[in-house]
């Protein structure tokens, strides 16, 4: 894959300037940038509540009047609850595409991964569904490219395309799990002058059991394998790929289909003494070669281990009960903002909970951070 290359903003907030006040104006106490400021600095020195937000600004209340304004000081907590779920998503989703754009100069070469997430915390009472949020992830940068709200993850499918129209993917190689795995998903991925690369399950059940007779009758065109040692275990991954479709009865379905793909995972775990083996399908549009593409498989994997975990682990985002309007959407990409600028600060090699920490005690470090 090629060097990444990332320039940063001077500051996140000047992404976030234009962000429509929807507020009546004789109800406004409290600046919207600063209500926006003091959420994105609390959320990235721990606070995950509302009424945390209001207790660091009140601890840090001189240090934050000489950056802010200030009119009538800290916002409460009810104010932080009204103000983001009234606030419109979209409106707030199209400022941080508009930053994300911006500190992600390239993708040509990189995997942008696309997986859902659901938000079980803001699941209410009655029949009030938690929220699913889709997100598209780019492990090398470790940076969410964008999200977005669909109302479960059976609607994943026809959010894919609406989330992919919003970003700039020119170049990247596109990977969703088997329920992105569509016909339409994959030609407005070649739309966007990029590859896809779909996993395939019985959800395509045809196309799975060619792929399968496929890889027992024919000759792989090229085979890679690599061994990972970590973690008290022993990982052997062979992906092998080909490019006859002679077995594939309607491949021609599939737009520039180049490659059907095998990966053969096996995993020893030495406490235990036991072997797990797994086998997983995918079809491609890249023309790269056996080695790039289990790359490309592996990478997928970071969008559960480095976003979805993270999110879980660190911000608690799934015990989190923000349910008004808006608010669990709005709150949930406050938490990106926080792991993009936490996840892309190099001064410090704390894990994202000390970075936060670090945050919360030193104001200059707290600073370089949201790049003010």
């Amino acid at each position: 894959m090629e060097t990444k290359t990332i320039e940063t903003s001077p500051s996140v907030l000047f992404f976030f300037a234009s962000l429509p006040d929807h507020r009546v104006e004789r109800t406004k106490l409290h600046l919207a940038e600063d209500i926006v400021f003091i959420s994105i600095a609390s959320v990235l020195c721990g606070a995950d509540t509302w009424d945390e937000m209001e207790e660091f600004g009140n601890s840090k209340i001189d240090w934050l009047k000489t950056i802010l304004k200030l009119p009538n000081g800290i916002p409460s907590h009810d104010t932080f609850n009204r103000f983001f779920a009234s606030l419109n998503p979209e409106a707030f989703e199209n400022c941080f595409l508009e930053w994300t754009h911006h500190i992600v100069k390239q993708t040509s070469g990189r995997v942008v991964s696309i997986d859902g997430k659901t938000i079980r915390g803001s699941k209410g009472k009655g029949n009030k569904s938690a929220i699913h949020m889709v997100s598209a992830w780019i492990d090398e940068n470790q940076i969410t490219l964008g999200q977005l709200k669909v109302r479960d993850k059976s609607n994943e499918i026809t959010a894919i395309p609406l989330l992919l129209d919003a970003l700039l993917i020119s170049g990247s190689i596109v990977t969703i799990d088997a329920m992105g795995c569509q016909v339409d998903i994959a030609k407005k991925i070649l739309s966007k002058d990029a590859d896809y690369l779909l996993a395939v399950k019985n959800n395509q059940s045809n196309l799975f059991e060619d792929i399968q007779d496929s890889f027992r009758m024919l000759q792989p065109t090229d085979v890679c394998k690599d061994i990972d040692y970590g973690h008290g275990r022993i990982e052997t991954r062979t992906c092998s790929i080909i490019e006859d479709f002679s077995l594939i009865e309607k491949a021609h379905r599939w737009p520039r289909l180049n490659f059907i793909v095998r990966l053969e995972s096996e995993r020893y775990n030495k406490a235990t003494q036991e072997t797990e083996c797994e086998t997983r399908y995918y079809i491609t549009s890249n023309k790269s070669n056996a080695d790039f593409i289990g790359r490309c498989i592996r990478s997928h994997w970071g969008i559960e281990n480095k976003l979805h975990w993270v999110l879980d682990v660190a911000f608690l985002e799934d015990k989190n009960r923000k349910r008004a309007g808006n608010a669990a959407h709005n709150a949930s990409l406050l938490n990106r903002i926080a792991l993009n600028l936490l996840k892309n600060d190099k001064t410090s090699r704390r894990s994202v909970k000390g970075k936060r920490l670090k945050a919360g005690w030193d104001n200059e470090y707290l600073l370089s951070v949201l790049k003010f």
